[in-house]
């Protein structure tokens, strides 16, 4: 069995409201991640999705600790980054790396290709010359698909697409054990987001990386992730593998999202669920299950105790009241999308 790379343990951070004035009270505190727990093996892809502010972003920083935890921890390759040193840390982050979200903003434009990719080997001591600086860049631009000949050239003469090949090479360059993909292709047009897709999928085959991948794209997320992770004000509404999470969706968070994403659900037709109400801020999350207030199903159980994120099926896991667990993999009596309406269910 596969030892997990990275654990992440009841992981939580709350940014303070900062202090407040004479006349004015202090703000709020803001909840951006609450208490999430999992695991990912070698070789595996996590896709997390939710809507814009539910966490995403903050978690993929938390977990590579380029901001630090309010609470929990996490393991990497099973030493605790939480109580790291300094020193300790810059060693550790070899292992982990990121790819960012905007190919334009990532890479300085006062500096060339090769300098950009080189300079995580020159940190940590992986080439002791420039011969072999250039020789290493050289390899990595061409699994990237550029042609080492651009090394010399500055950002701004790329395209979105080519930044983002030159963002995942730079990523690549330590041979980490882990990466966090925060919404990488979400900028990209179509065609240039399958090519990246393709790209990463591709590499993560041959090198054997996980991938933590950040993305509101339900299609792009069906298309690359091994496992789904969905959340919500903060917190892990529901987690299994792909097929679980869009042919047996357990929790009424997951069937909205779905629902909404027509293009993601291939031949499972939906009756489309329209969620009553805005998404409640994290400087207010309300009691109970958070998503109650919006929730077609919510019964007085539901505001006033949080669910647990429950086994309802062979590693598909959910935190709502009403997903009924089974050992057959497939959701019998959990809350289900309507299907009635559906083109099958008339014939």
């Amino acid at each position: 069995m596969n030892q997990p790379i990275i654990q992440a343990e009841n992981v939580g951070k709350i940014f303070p409201g900062g202090g407040g004035g004479l006349w004015r009270p202090a703000p709020p505190d803001v909840r951006a991640v609450d208490g999430v727990s999992f695991e990912m093996t070698r070789g595996e892809t996590l896709a997390v999705v939710g809507e814009s502010g539910c966490g995403k972003s903050t978690l993929g920083r938390l977990l590579l600790r380029l901001i630090e935890p309010s609470s929990g921890r996490v393991l990497i390759e099973g030493t605790d980054i939480t109580t790291l040193s300094g020193a300790e840390m810059r060693q550790m982050r070899r292992k982990v790396q990121m790819v960012f979200q905007d190919p334009y903003g990532s890479l300085s434009p006062r500096r060339t290709i090769a300098q950009l990719i080189a300079e995580p080997l020159q940190v940590f001591g992986l080439v002791k010359n420039r011969r072999q600086m250039r020789e290493r860049v050289a390899e990595l631009l061409t699994q990237v698909g550029l042609p080492p000949s651009v090394m010399d050239r500055n950002p701004r003469q790329f395209s979105g697409g080519q930044r983002q090949r030159i963002g995942i090479a730079r990523a690549l360059s330590v041979d980490p054990s882990f990466i966090v993909a925060d919404e990488p292709v979400s900028a990209l047009d179509v065609s240039i987001q399958a090519q990246i897709i393709n790209l990463m999928q591709d590499l993560q085959q041959e090198k054997q990386f996980s991938f933590l991948f950040i993305a509101h794209d339900l299609a792009v997320v069906r298309h690359i992730a091994h496992r789904v992770a969905v959340m919500y004000l903060g917190q892990v509404m529901e987690i299994g593998t792909k097929r679980q999470i869009y042919e047996v969706p357990q929790h009424p968070y997951t069937q909205a999202l779905l629902s909404a994403a027509p293009e993601a659900r291939l031949d499972r037709p939906y009756r489309r669920i329209v969620l009553k109400g805005d998404v409640p801020s994290p400087t207010a999350v309300p009691e109970g299950c958070s998503f109650h207030t919006r929730c077609p199903l919510a019964q007085g159980i539901c505001r006033v105790e949080r669910p647990p994120l429950a086994q309802v099926a062979p590693g598909q896991m959910a935190a709502c009241h009403f997903a009924a667990p089974n050992s057959l993999g497939v959701a019998a009596a959990g809350p289900s999308l309507d299907k009635s309406n559906s083109p099958r269910a008339r014939a």
